[in-house]
C-alpha cells in the first residue's frame, strides 16, 4: 500500500488517537521507504552544551515517520522544509519552516515529508551524559504505559518533597 495523506486520513479518520499513532507505526514498520525512530535514511547530528542536549535530524522528501515517546516538554524546531504532522494533542497540522513549537511530555507524532525537512529539538541532559543510549533513557519513554509510569513515580517524588516542605515548614 502506497503511504500518501489520503492514506493517513483514512487512518486517523481525522481523529488522531495514541491507538491510530500505534497502528500506523505498525503499519510503516513493514513498508518500505519510510521509518520509525532512528534510521540510517536520516542523518542525526548530537550537540551538548552545560545540561542540553540538541538533536538534529535531516528527514528526505517523501518519508513518513514516527518518532519516539519524549518524556518531558521540550523546544522544537523546524529549520527547514514543509511537513504535515499528526498529534493526539493537536490532530492535524501543516507546517512550514521556518517555525518554532513546545512538544508536550507523552507527545508521540507520526509526520510526513512534503520537502526535506531539518528538524531540531533540544532536551535536558541533567547528568551532561554524551552517551546516546543514556541520553534515552533520560529523554524517551519505550511506551505510553512507561510514559504513564514515569509520570507516577514523577509525582510521588514531587508529592513526597511537597508533604516534606509543608511539615517543615509546620514545625
Amino acid at each position: 500500500m502506497e503511504l500518501t495523506k489520503e492514506t493517513a486520513d483514512l487512518i486517523f479518520n481525522k481523529n488522531v488517537s495514541r491507538d491510530a499513532l500505534l497502528e500506523f507505526e505498525s503499519l510503516l514498520k513493514n513498508t518500505d521507504g519510510s521509518f520509525v525512530g532512528d534510521s540510517d535514511h536520516c542523518p542525526l547530528k548530537h550537540s551538548f552544551s552545560d545540561g542540553i542536549y540538541v538533536r538534529e535530524i535531516t528527514i528526505p522528501q517523501g518519508m513518513w515517520v514516527v518518532g519516539k515517546i519524549h518524556k518531558h516538554d521540550h523546544p522544537n524546531f523546524l529549520l527547514k522544509g514543509e511537513v504535515l504532522v499528526f498529534t493526539e494533542s493537536k490532530g492535524y497540522e501543516h507546517l512550514k519552516a521556518p517555525c518554532s513549537m513546545i512538544s508536550d511530555g507523552g507527545t508521540k507524532r507520526a509526520l510526513y515529508s512534503i520537502t526535506e525537512l531539518v528538524w531540531t529539538t533540544v532536551h535536558l541532559n541533567p547528568t551532561n551524559t554524551r552517551d546516546l543510549d543514556e541520553l534515552e533513557k533520560i529523554v524517551i519513554a519505550d511506551s505510553f504505559k512507561d510514559y504513564e509510569r514515569y509520570l507516577s513515580s514523577k509525582n510521588n517524588v514531587v508529592s513526597r518533597l511537597k508533604g516534606y516542605i509543608i511539615k517543615k515548614l509546620m514545625s
